[in-house]
């Protein structure tokens, strides 16, 4: 029966690993752009919630209808301000880019509240769980984060599929030239799908500051968890990446049962197991006939 609960809490953590995924497989899927700073504004948005909530007296639980619009707009600013001059000049020079907002990113955390750890208080729902049978628990707060990765990728999935601004984004990554003579502004379209990606991982960082302890030291971590999710899932597929979360969230409550020390390394033996299997992942985009 421990492993049918390791199976449950391995679903439950990859709805965690799915929401950090989403945003790198949007921007790559989009643009071709691996954001190695994504880890980092994830823990950037656990500290301007941190700010926020006292100021705001809005609920911990409820502190994302702040903090996730910021991250939106700041991403679509980067965007055209940063990331697109870096296109310009090719994708070493954006690999290059995104890594010195890392590190500038960690450092201001740094420098600002110290090493010290932060996490979002909600209160009891952080321990609360339902019991489906003596040794089978679901925690809340893990359920809630696997509806929010479901919500978030199905939101994702409905805008590029069934809205102008949507398919205009899904057609400047398919065919840039062309959908530029149809009247396309591509730097625009880049900005919206840099600030939706932006958006998901501060949902993503504000899930995990409720779910543990944050550091500013802790994004590179996660980082890894997302790209390991969005290689697994299949490059640029958006539901993918939720079975790669699920895959990495498996392999490590799994890899627990073994040794807690395996645990942390078994979603990587996956990772490399699936890379040597099937290269493009279990899922990858279609390439544009």
């Amino acid at each position: 029966m421990n492993v049918v609960n390791a199976l449950v809490q391995g679903i439950l953590l990859g709805g965690l690993f799915a929401l950090f995924a989403c945003g790198l497989s949007l921007m790559f899927g989009v643009m071709d752009v691996i954001n190695l700073a994504h880890g980092d504004v994830a823990v950037a948005a656990v500290y301007l919630a941190v700010v926020l909530i006292p100021a705001s007296h809005i609920p911990a639980l409820w502190i994302f209808v702040l903090v996730v619009p910021v991250f939106v707009v700041g991403g679509y600013i980067l965007q055209r301000l940063l990331f697109q001059r870096s296109l310009d000049s090719g994708a070493v020079t954006t690999l290059l880019v995104t890594f010195g907002l890392s590190v500038v990113l960690e450092n201001g955390l740094l420098e600002a509240f110290t090493a010290n750890s932060q996490s979002l208080n909600i209160g009891s729902l952080v321990s609360g769980s339902f019991e489906i049978s003596n040794q089978i628990f679901v925690p809340y707060l893990s359920l809630i984060i696997l509806g929010a990765a479901l919500v978030a990728l199905a939101a994702l999935q409905l805008f590029l599929a069934r809205t102008r601004t949507g398919r205009m984004v899904r057609a400047m990554s398919d065919d840039r030239e062309t959908a530029q003579l149809m009247g396309a502004n591509y730097r625009h379209l880049f900005g919206i799908a840099t600030g939706l990606a932006f958006g998901t991982v501060a949902l993503a960082g504000l899930a995990l500051g409720m779910y543990t302890s944050v550091a500013p030291t802790t994004g590179p971590s996660y980082l890894l968890y997302g790209f390991a999710a969005v290689v697994i899932g299949g490059l640029g597929s958006l539901w993918g990446t939720l079975i790669g979360g699920i895959v990495l969230g498996v392999a490590s409550t799994l890899g627990a049962l073994v040794d807690p020390d395996f645990g942390a390394m078994a979603p990587y033996l996956v990772f490399l197991a699936v890379l040597a299997v099937r290269p493009r992942g279990l899922f990858p985009k279609k390439a544009a006939a």
